[in-house]
């Protein structure tokens, strides 16, 4: 069985800060500390990106929320961030000529992932996912 976690986090600056310190603090008691930095980082990009994109703006007094997951097997490491969305995640055009101040996320992903991408979670909602290899850094 792999061992796994998971955590329901607002969206909000707050809930980014639970997201990191929980996937941190989750893999280091499966000693990935080696792999901290770059979860800590996809997992942030992924919650971000469904708060921007698919979480819809809650109503007065309501607070939107995303439910984070780690699931650990002998060879890899897998990030997942489920919303409410229907729509697939979308990297914007590179814009070569400027340093967006966003729209990079799913690049940095793409850049630090063995492979991502997402499922549909009937009857509403989708997980995106990233993989990491779970392997110790070379000597």
């Amino acid at each position: 069985m792999p061992d796994s976690a998971a955590l329901l986090v607002g969206c909000d600056a707050e809930g980014f800060a639970r997201a990191r310190t929980f996937t941190r603090d989750t893999l280091r008691s499966w000693s990935l500390d080696h792999r901290s930095d770059d979860a800590a980082l996809v997992i942030t990009e992924l919650a971000a990106n469904a708060v921007a994109h698919a979480v819809p703006r809650p109503a007065a007094g309501g607070e939107a929320e995303v439910w984070l997951g780690l699931i650990l097997d002998p060879a890899h490491l897998l990030l997942t961030v489920s919303d409410c969305g229907d729509e697939p995640p979308r990297c914007k055009p590179a814009d070569l000529t400027a340093l967006p101040e966003n729209g990079r996320g799913l690049f940095i992903v793409d850049a630090l992932a063995e492979e991502w991408g997402w499922t549909l979670r009937p009857p509403a909602g989708k997980t995106v996912w990233a993989k990491l290899s779970a392997a110790p850094p070379p000597p």
